[in-house]
């Protein structure tokens, strides 16, 4: 990873404050909400070294990365609120077996994946109209 500046320290820090995802931006204004000096381009230098190092869990939702501090060391999957962000870390050996399965099947070896699950928590759910709640 780069040299740890004081920017660098302070997203650092802010990522392991927060639970949920969050995209370069959402960080950048909190950490100017908070009276940081930093350009939005060192954030996304810093999360992305973060996520190269593996510390950082990143998703692409839509047009965009979301990041968070990793909870769980090595592979694992996620279970990520599309209302407020939240995410559960999923490690299913399920899911494992079922990847090996379908590569075998198709004749594939030395297969890895990325399996993310969208949802709607339990929290936001109950704010929906109950025409919406499943």
């Amino acid at each position: 990873m780069q040299r740890m500046t004081r920017q660098r320290v302070a997203v650092k820090e802010l990522m392991t404050q927060l639970d949920d995802f969050r995209s370069a931006q959402d960080l950048h204004d909190l950490l100017r909400e908070r009276g940081e000096t930093i350009g939005l381009a060192t954030v996304y230098r810093t999360v992305q070294a973060l996520a190269a190092s593996g510390l950082v869990d990143v998703i692409r939702l839509e047009d965009e990365n979301l990041y968070r501090m990793c909870q769980a060391r090595g592979h694992h999957h996620h279970l990520v609120c599309r209302e407020c962000g939240m995410a559960v870390e999923l490690a299913d050996s399920e899911v494992e077996t079922w990847a090996k399965q379908i590569a075998k099947a198709h004749g594939f070896i030395d297969v890895d994946h990325t399996l993310e699950l969208f949802g709607i928590c339990r929290e936001c759910a109950s704010e929906l109209p109950a025409d919406r709640r499943e």
